[in-house]
């Protein structure tokens, strides 16, 4: 059987950031910072959780996810909260999915969207329009008896293709929403899926999240499908991932530069994502620390006090209400 090749070509920007991505995973690979930390791995796993449901409009926040998988009651609604333990348990089953079978796919959407929609772990039965965030429809979905053969000739690519596999991956990605097999759940699926086929060209993305990432520039996300859906070729969302990718790992690289002495401990890997922030941003709130560490207020408060009693910060007013700044 003859495979369909997705339509693409691939660019100069595209090779740069491969080979940009390629050292970065050189170095995160010499840092090795998931091999000892159980506690990086966690944070990571509930941040991409956090970063993919939060896409598709889950209302938890950080704090809330992180309490929800230490079994803390959250007052919540019933279906957010079942996401969350949902999309926890497929993640962790990440090493045992095969990325070109038809049968694991299937049972990662069981698994991620149970109890949550009527056809769960099956291909949709009915035509379907995809929408952004706003309700604009982006595209229609292709019609659902030629979903399964589609999936079937997406993921045989995938598997025989030799284009590079950050680049196949995104290529896997964009296609598979644009076939949007399932009735609910693709977002989920497809970026759980991207994660997994990058997992297998190098273990360390399945601690990676760039779900995360992707949350964090949401709305150039849907940009950059749109974009590629109107250019009938999926370029500008291929260079956007690959974006993201690289993001996601110079996070992690900045997380371990100077700790290689010895496994990092919560509370450098707080202040770190606390600098992280004030890069961008003039002034960090009780919130922003909630939101970044998935703590209390109780605690985002110790932890901006302890700062500032060390001297990384300084305590302001901003618009009324306490703030930091970085000294």
């Amino acid at each position: 059987m003859r495979i369909r090749k997705p339509p693409f070509e691939i660019t100069n920007m595209m090779l740069f950031r491969v080979a940009e991505i390629a050292e970065l995973v050189g170095r995160l690979t010499a840092l090795n910072p998931f091999s000892g930390n159980p506690t990086l791995r966690r944070t990571n796993r509930i941040r991409t959780i956090h970063g993919s449901l939060a896409i598709e409009q889950n209302t938890l926040s950080l704090e809330q996810v992180t309490a929800v998988l230490n079994g803390k009651h959250v007052l919540a609604p019933p279906k957010d909260i079942a996401e969350v333990k949902n999309a926890y348990e497929i993640y962790e089953r990440l090493d045992e999915l095969d990325p070109y079978s038809v049968d694991d796919l299937l049972t990662a959407h069981g698994i991620m969207t149970r109890g949550l929609v009527e056809e769960s772990g099956m291909f949709r039965t009915r035509p379907v329009g995809v929408v952004d965030q706003e309700g604009h429809i982006l595209h229609f979905g292709t019609l659902p008896q030629y979903v399964p053969d589609l999936v079937m000739e997406l993921l045989d690519w995938v598997k025989n293709s030799d284009v590079h596999m950050l680049i196949r991956s995104c290529v896997f990605h964009y296609e598979f929403e644009l076939i949007h097999p399932f009735a609910d759940g693709n977002g989920r699926v497809g970026r759980l899926w991207h994660t997994l086929l990058l997992s297998k060209w190098n273990p360390a993305f399945a601690w990676l999240p760039v779900e995360s990432i992707i949350h964090d520039h949401q709305q150039e996300y849907y940009a950059a499908i749109n974009a590629s859906n109107d250019a009938g070729e999926p370029t500008v969302f291929i260079e956007f991932m690959l974006s993201a990718i690289k993001a996601s790992l110079t996070d992690a690289i900045n997380l371990s530069d100077g700790m290689s002495d010895g496994p990092i401990d919560k509370a450098t890997m707080r202040w770190k994502q606390i600098e992280k922030f004030l890069k961008t941003h003039p002034f960090i709130m009780n919130a922003d620390v909630r939101e970044l560490c998935g703590v209390s207020a109780a605690t985002a408060n110790r932890i901006l006090i302890g700062l500032a009693a060390e001297g990384n910060l300084t305590k302001c007013r901003e618009g009324g209400h306490w703030a930091y700044k970085l000294n």
